[in-house]
């Protein structure tokens, strides 16, 4: 005579696996949908697709922030890597989207030769990431500013970071 399985056997075991799949789709690698701090910028979109980056109506922060959206697991950005990266570009005082690669083609570059806010908020992410950047005017293109980029602009970036080498 086969035996039956408890009613009390059958929840735990759909409490454990539930369980198991939370744990599994929730490790690293796995995308955010957005940051968790409302005073940042949220952003959609998974690693590889054009984000959708969203500013909040409040002032800037005034100092850099870097914040991982995806975490990688290749290689680690260092201040001497060149990198091959997608990329956005929203400024935060009239919320236009001003440059991104991901319509045309990736960007390839020694990080060193890019404004500072690059140097100092790539650092540490890793290849296969999505690293989303903040960075207030002294760190970017200050009180001159450059091209579309106005004077004293806080930058916004969401980067992908395809290649570390």
């Amino acid at each position: 005579m086969k035996r039956q399985p408890s009613s009390t056997l059958i929840r735990f075991t759909a409490i454990l696996a539930s369980t198991l799949l939370m744990v599994g789709c929730s490790g690293q690698g796995d995308e955010m949908s957005e940051s968790s701090n409302p005073k940042l910028p949220s952003v959609s979109g998974a690693y590889g697709e054009e984000p959708s980056i969203t500013v909040p109506d409040i002032d800037p922060p005034s100092t850099l922030e870097s914040v991982d959206l995806t975490v990688g697991t290749g290689a680690s950005v260092e201040a001497t890597s060149t990198l091959t990266v997608n990329y956005s570009l929203v400024t935060w005082s009239d919320k236009a989207a001003i440059e991104s690669s991901f319509s045309s083609a990736p960007a390839t570059f020694p990080l060193s030769g890019v404004i500072l806010g690059w140097q100092q908020g790539l650092v540490g992410a890793k290849e296969g990431g999505r690293r989303l950047l903040v960075i207030p005017p002294d760190l970017g293109y200050g009180a001159t500013g450059a091209g579309p980029i106005g004077p004293d602009e806080t930058l916004i970036f969401v980067v992908d970071i395809i290649e570390v080498s």
